[in-house]
């Protein structure tokens, strides 16, 4: 994930991980190659529809291979999970998704990267999409656009995550394997939904938002998503290990709001709005395929000291938890952006999940 949040990176995660290459040499892997499809009449759950959307993916190994669809997170994008971190540590040879024997499918999500989004043109007047439109997409695409109608396994990271869970309650035969990461299929709530809103009002109530027909990106964007990366992402022992003076954590700040923002407004509300009526915690039972959570326990937006992920865990019948023990490596919620901490946990899963059929 250090990589998949191509407009915000550096906002909600210069602090919390070192900046990296884009991309991975194409020696670790088969070289990336990308594509759109377009799902035709798209309808939203608002009961909107689309004649065209576009939705642009990027993959990596043959068709040949077994299917992997892989999620990306809030702002983020297909091609953000091919950097060393993540692609780097999972999908060369030998490694637990090895490209060379799977079929890795990585689609940005709408609303983000080069798929369909406000900033394409309409504005305000694009669809408010939530979870469920974006994972119908990501089904569609899948099915329809590269004709794949089973997955060996669906992983997902923080927004891709949730999704993740969305893909087992939904599409129960559609897959082998699920691997949620850096989520909880509990509603969204709590300190993770109150600082998002603080977070969205402060852009809405910008007078340079003007109700989304800007002319300039909204000043406050940047202290808004400044102040909610700080609080939601980081790791309290890395913070405190980072910033141990109150000279270096006004440095610490200084750098970020100094980082330009190149997200577009409209773009970056849709986005973090999409989660709001999120909630898989109500269809739980449906999920078939082998699930293997992976956490981090010092995630600030997925406390496991509250006992909820817990609770619903019991509920998920081939269902497992994996928590990153915290520590001054660990970056919080950005943790599971790094793969390097969980890879063998993914390994074993493949080496154990049942094959499955639709």
């Amino acid at each position: 994930m250090k990589a998949c949040c191509a407009a915000l990176a550096a906002v909600l995660l210069s602090i919390a991980m070192p900046a990296v290459s884009t991309l991975v040499s194409a020696a670790d892997y088969p070289a990336p190659k990308q594509g759109d499809w377009i799902a035709r009449d798209f309808k939203f759950h608002t009961g909107e529809t689309m004649p065209e959307l576009k939705l642009h993916y990027t993959t990596v190994g043959e068709p040949s291979g077994q299917p992997v669809l892989v999620l990306h997170g809030t702002g983020g994008s297909g091609t953000g999970m091919l950097g060393p971190s993540f692609g780097g540590e999972l999908f060369g040879p030998g490694q637990p998704l090895d490209a060379s024997k799977y079929y890795i499918i990585l689609p940005d999500g709408i609303g983000h990267g080069k798929s369909s989004k406000p900033s394409d043109g309409m504005k305000t007047r694009f669809p408010k999409y939530n979870y469920d439109d974006m994972v119908e997409a990501q089904y569609r695409l899948v099915t329809e656009g590269l004709g794949v109608k089973h997955l060996r396994l669906v992983i997902g990271n923080s927004m891709g995550g949730m999704h993740t869970w969305l893909w087992g309650e939904k599409y129960p035969k559609a897959m082998d394997a699920l691997i949620p990461m850096a989520s909880q299929p509990t509603e969204m709530a709590s300190r993770n939904w109150m600082m998002r809103r603080i977070m969205l009002d402060t852009i809405r109530n910008d007078p340079d938002y003007n109700g989304g027909n800007y002319t300039s990106q909204p000043r406050m964007m940047k202290y808004a998503a400044t102040a909610y990366g700080i609080a939601s992402i980081g790791g309290t022992l890395a913070y405190q290990a980072q910033a141990p003076t109150a000279a270096k954590a006004d440095k610490m700040v200084d750098d970020r709001l100094a980082t330009p923002i190149t997200a577009d407004a409209n773009d970056f509300v849709y986005q973090w709005e999409s989660s709001h009526d999120y909630n898989a915690g109500e269809k739980l039972e449906a999920i078939d395929a082998s699930l293997l959570l992976i956490n981090s326990a010092d995630d600030e937006r997925n406390p496991p000291e509250t006992g909820i992920t817990d609770a619903a865990m019991k509920r998920v019948k081939n269902g497992k938890l994996y928590l990153i023990p915290a520590s001054t490596e660990t970056r919080g919620h950005g943790t599971t952006g790094n793969a390097k901490f969980y890879s063998e946990q993914i390994r074993q899963l493949l080496q154990t999940a049942p094959q499955r059929t639709m």
